[in-house]
C-alpha cells in the first residue's frame, strides 16, 4: 500500500518544480504516475493543479493632470489581507478527528502547546483504522480547526502552527 501523504508530497514537488510528470513503481507491481498533462498510457494518474494563465492587462494611459489610474488587479492586490505567517497542518485523509489517544484522556495538543516536527497531533480514524497524525512543522499550536470526533475531509486545515513562538 502506498502512503498518501508520499504522495501528496510528490504532487506538491512537482506543482514547485519544472518537471511534467513522475511515475513510482513499488516492488509489488504498483505503478503511479502523476503528470501535469494526461497521459495516453493504462496507468492510474492523480491530477496535479494546473497554473492559471497570466492576464494580460492592457496599458492605460494617463487622464489629464498627470495622475495614474489604479488597474483593478492592482487595487485587488492592495485589498487582499497580508499572507498569515502560521502553517497548516492539514488531514492528510478524510475521516473522523480525535484529538486524545482515547476517550477521556488528556488530547495530543492544544492551543499553546509546543509541538516538534514528527510528533503526533492527533488521530484520524478512517475505515476503522486509526491513523496517528504528526505535525509537519515545529512551533506553537495557535488554533485548532477540527472538533473532537467529528467528521474531517481531505486537505482541511487541523491546526496552525506559528514557528516563530
Amino acid at each position: 500500500m502506498i502512503d498518501l501523504r508520499y504522495v501528496k508530497k510528490l504532487v506538491e514537488m512537482l506543482d514547485d518544480s519544472s518537471v511534467d510528470s513522475i511515475e513510482i513503481s513499488s516492488d509489488k507491481g504498483m505503478k503511479i504516475r502523476i503528470s501535469k498533462t494526461p497521459s495516453q498510457r493504462g496507468t492510474m494518474q492523480v491530477a496535479a493543479p494546473m497554473a492559471m494563465p497570466a492576464m494580460i492587462m492592457e496599458p492605460r494611459l494617463s487622464p489629464p493632470g498627470g495622475v495614474a489610474a489604479v488597474s483593478e488587479p492592482e487595487a485587488a492586490r492592495a485589498a487582499e489581507p497580508p499572507k498569515s505567517s502560521l502553517l497548516d497542518v492539514k488531514s492528510p485523509m478524510v475521516g473522523t478527528f480525535y484529538g486524545a489517544p482515547e476517550p477521556g484522556a488528556k488530547p495530543y495538543v492544544s492551543v499553546g502547546s509546543t509541538v516538534k516536527k514528527g510528533e503526533i497531533v492527533c488521530i484520524i480514524e478512517a475505515m476503522k483504522i486509526m491513523n496517528e497524525i504528526e505535525s509537519e512543522y515545529s512551533g506553537v499550536v495557535k488554533e485548532i480547526g477540527a472538533t473532537d470526533a467529528h467528521p474531517v475531509e481531505y486537505g482541511q486545515v487541523l491546526f496552525r502552527i506559528d514557528p516563530n513562538a
